[in-house]
This record gives structure tokens, sequence and C-alpha cells, in this order.
């Protein structure tokens, strides 16, 4: 299972970074053409769209999560992968209760080293720790 949803996340995170790159006009025409591209992995779907849509619905308040413990980056001067990985992580801590912090980090910073730059796992361990610090410290 863990596969599956290692792979809807690398799905999800492909879907976020084209979304950014040629906005939402006609989403549903994207997403199809994303699907027809990577249809062979339709076990990972459902998870990859909870993720996708989950995202773009809480986009305001992940991005602010996001801006409040990035020090230095603003959202617009990270790279896309970075963004829409952190986006994904941010997205679980805050809306996945099911799903264990360590995991949504460690997904993160994993899929990082396929899909980012030799300092994106460093980058986003350190703006995912200060969510997670300031998520816990909110919640005492």
């Amino acid at each position: 299972m863990s596969g599956l949803r290692r792979q809807a996340r690398e799905m999800a995170l492909q879907m976020l970074y084209m979304l950014d790159i040629v906005g939402e006009e006609d989403l549903r025409a994207q997403l199809h053409l994303f699907w027809e591209n990577y249809g062979k992995l339709a076990g990972s779907r459902p998870f990859a769209m909870e993720l996708t849509q989950g995202v773009r619905q809480h986009l305001e308040e992940i991005d602010q999560a996001i801006s409040r413990s990035s020090h230095n980056w603003k959202l617009n001067r990270m790279s896309y992968v970075d963004r829409n990985l952190l986006r994904l992580a941010v997205y679980e801590l805050l809306y996945r209760p099911d799903i264990p912090p360590k995991v949504s980090i460690n997904e993160a910073i994993e899929i990082s080293k396929r899909f980012g730059d030799r300092d994106s796992g460093a980058f986003i361990n350190g703006i995912l720790d200060q969510v997670f610090r300031r998520l816990k410290q909110a919640a005492s």
C-alpha cells in the first residue's frame, strides 16, 4: 500500500506542477490529459486526486502556513517542485490526521530526491519541521 501511496503523491505533485505552469483555466481538460498519459497507474488515482483536489481547495491556508515557516523565501521564488511538495505535505499535516506527520514529512523529502534538486530535501525538511512545530504549538 505504501508503494501506491508514494506513486499517488508523485502523481499529485506532477498534477500540481502542471496546474502551476498552465493555470486552471480548463482544469478538467488538463486533468483529463494527465490521466490519458498516466492511465496505467489507475490504482493510485483516487489518493492522487484527493491530494490534488485537497491542495487546490485549501491552497490559501496551506500557502499561509508555508509562508509563516519559510523565512527568507517567498512562495513565488521557490521552485515549482519544492513549492508543490510542500503544499502536498502541509495538506496532509493539516487535513489528514490519519497519516502520521512523520510519514508526510519523510515522503516529501524522499520524493524531492527524485524530482527536486540536490538541496530540495534539506529545504523541504526545514520548512516542514517549522510548520509541524507551529501546528503542535497551536494544538497545545
